[in-house]
């Protein structure tokens, strides 16, 4: 099984997540996601800091909302970030969710037009194109990436589109280079999902071979998988109630999402969350989730390549991180 990349959110200070990361490239894995979906840490930071202290490894977001940055000051971040490693940068982008965008004041209006827009916008001007764009959502003026100093000259930096639903997974086999498939879905989800990206492929005369997919995983490794387990069970629980629509469409019980959504909503305290999470049981952890013993999480990840992930994107829980990196180690040296 190969390639594998590793997943960082919050969870550790910066400077340990960069130790991480070069553990993990000299350990073999392909590349590093830094997310960016919540009002935590912003990716961009992190990505430079991962970049500057690896040499090989390729460093993605994971994903930047398509609402909050003007398309070409989002290309401007992604060409500098590919300054800094060329060719090993990835723009992974998203429509966001509720009730987060809401509450920023963010109106969600026909997010697919938003994104067709943003991400044509984006690539050409990484191409090293003066752009002039008058849509619903975009609206440029003879852009370009103004260099000054450095050379002109187009930007490797390939487009990921973090899509859940199935009309925004056809978008991304029609105009992105790959999905970033979500995570806390079970490997079935992914039948489905490579459907809709082999029919936006189609559209624009592409096959599903040309779209990537590698797909976030939540693994909690322990070799007590009880402890692994429990783990786990707070962050399904958070998502439970927090991004509920993710969860249906893992074929989580509709009962356990009304029971979860009566008693827990967003922002939830970790006491709410702790207090919830008896409500869920062990089964529909396991099955959204790699948890477990080593042994345990190699054969959950395998499924989900089994069932069409490119690169797992493994988001380590609990404090030893380079447990679950070794983990994987010789699946990413094979």
């Amino acid at each position: 099984m190969s390639p594998v990349a590793l997943y960082l959110q919050d969870a550790h200070p910066l400077r340990d997540a960069m130790e991480y990361v070069r553990y993990a490239e000299q350990r073999g894995f392909d590349a590093v996601w830094q997310a960016d979906s919540r009002l935590v840490r912003e990716c961009s930071v992190a990505m430079a800091a991962f970049a500057a202290t690896s040499e090989r490894i390729k460093v993605g977001s994971g994903v930047v909302d398509c609402w909050t940055r003007n398309p070409a000051r989002l290309a401007a971040t992604f060409s500098t970030l590919d300054d800094l490693a060329p060719g090993r940068i990835i723009l992974g982008i998203g429509a966001w969710w509720e009730p987060l965008a809401r509450k920023v004041g963010v109106h969600r209006v026909r997010p697919l037009l938003a994104m067709r827009e943003i991400v044509t916008v984006v690539r050409r001007l990484l191409a090293n194109e003066t752009v002039t764009f008058d849509g619903q959502f975009v609206h440029l003026d003879g852009v370009e990436l103004d260099y000054v100093y450095q050379d002109r000259r187009p930007k490797d930096v390939p487009i990921y589109i973090g899509a859940t639903g199935m009309q925004m997974m056809e978008l991304t086999g029609e105009i992105a280079d790959g999905a970033v498939l979500n995570y806390l879905v079970s490997p079935s989800y992914n039948l489905a999902a490579l459907e809709a990206l082999e029919r936006g492929a189609a559209k624009a005369g592409k096959s599903l071979a040309d779209i990537d997919r590698p797909q976030l995983v939540v693994c909690s490794v322990d070799e007590d998988r009880a402890v692994a387990i429990d783990r786990a069970r707070l962050l399904v629980t958070q998502y439970l109630g927090q991004q509920p629509h993710i969860m249906k469409a893992s074929g989580v019980p509709a009962e356990v999402l009304d029971r979860i959504g009566a008693v827990l909503t967003w922002p939830a305290t970790h006491e709410q969350v702790v207090a919830a999470s008896a409500l869920v049981p062990d089964d529909v952890v396991q099955m959204i989730t790699a948890c477990g013993t080593p042994d345990e999480c190699r054969e959950k990840v395998a499924e989900y390549v089994e069932s069409g992930c490119t690169c797992p994107i493994l988001y380590p829980l609990g404090d030893d991180v380079r447990l679950m990196i070794d983990t994987f180690a010789g699946a990413a040296s094979a």
